[in-house]
Order: structure tokens, then sequence, then C-alpha cells
């Protein structure tokens, strides 16, 4: 991709994100310094939540973007509907084993979407999108659940999961939209909206 001169800014500390925007073949730099608090209220919908976030982030960023950069932003949660008896809940990064547990028994045998956000912006324009993919888990054994969060760790994730590590090719029965927006980048829409940055605003 002909970048035009332009700089590209992932403001992201996720290692998964920054290995699918080098998916792309383009040059970008990592500056994660951002002044942006991450919370919601309550009357905020589930799946706004991560617009919200990612628009946030893009605007907490640290200093004022110079005419020739691009950031780029993101978001990315776990939805539990509601069902029968159930609430819907936000499934974000575990707070520690326990609650790792209590993720991933919430998720088996139950059907969620992982929504993601990105916001890109320049000192001109600003896009946001988001992108939701349809996940089936099967049903999880403890022991499964035990064995998975033991040996990966998964505490950087939200669900606590990755869909590309043990658990993912064990669990994961179906899955309906982009891969990669389960990964935490929809790496193909970022593509196309960063042609339409690059294109005269």
């Amino acid at each position: 991709m002909d970048l035009k001169g332009k700089r590209i800014i992932l403001a992201s500390n996720s290692p998964r994100r920054k290995e699918l925007l080098s998916g792309l073949n383009i040059d970008f730099e990592i500056d994660t310094e951002n002044y942006f608090e991450e919370s919601f209220g309550p009357e905020v919908p589930y799946d706004e939540v991560p617009r919200r976030m990612a628009e946030g982030k893009s605007h907490g960023f640290h200093r004022p973007l110079a005419d020739n950069e691009i950031l780029i932003t993101a978001d990315t949660m776990v939805i539990l509907p509601e069902t029968p008896g159930r609430p819907g809940e936000i499934l974000g990064k575990p707070k520690d084993r326990a609650d790792a547990v209590r993720m991933l028994r919430d998720l088996s045998g139950r059907e969620h979407a992982v929504v993601t956000a990105v916001t890109l912006r320049d000192s001109r324009r600003e896009e946001t999108f988001s992108d939701t993919t349809l996940v089936w888990f099967k049903e999880l054994s403890d022991s499964e659940i035990d064995y998975y969060i033991d040996n990966f760790r998964p505490f950087d994730k939200a669900g606590a999961y990755g869909v590309q590590e043990w658990i993912g090719y064990i669990g994961i029965t179906r899955l309906e939209g982009s891969y990669f927006n389960v990964v935490g980048f929809p790496v193909q829409r970022v593509y196309e909206a960063l042609l339409r940055f690059l294109l005269p605003a």
C-alpha cells in the first residue's frame, strides 16, 4: 500500500493488533500515551460501548496530530446476549483467575458476539466503524477451562479467551463474520478505511 507520505500511528498495546496491521505490509509506529479514562454508564447500549471506547481513545491521544499523520484506535468486547433468566453482559478482560473461570463457564455452550470498533482520525477528519462476529462454543468441561487458563493465562483478552489459541481449536464450533475481528482487529475493514483516508480530503 502506498501511504502517500502519511505516517500511521497505532495507539494500542495489543500484540495481536500489531501483528494484524503488520500483515497489511505497511509501515506504522505504536504510541499508546493517552489520557482517556475507559468507563461508561449503564445507560449506554452494550453494542455501542466499543464505539465509545475507540472514539474516546482517539480523542484522548496525548498530542495533536500533524497533517501527515493518521491515528488508529480500537476496542474489542465480548457480549453475551440476554437469554430467558439470564441478563446480557459485557465481558472485558478478567480481573484474575477466578474471573476468567467465570467468563469461560458463561461462554460454554452458548452463542456470543465479539464487537470491535475502530476509529481512524487525522487532522481534518474522523471515521469510526464497528464489526460484529458471532461465535459459538461447545460445552466446555472444567478440566478444559482449567487447562487453558493455567497454560495460556488469557488475562489480557476480552472474554478470557483467544480464538487463535488452544481453546479456540477445541472449543469453537461455529463462527459467523470475520475471524480476524475475533482476534481483535477487523483488518480488512481497516484496510478499506485507510484507502479512503489516503484520498484527498
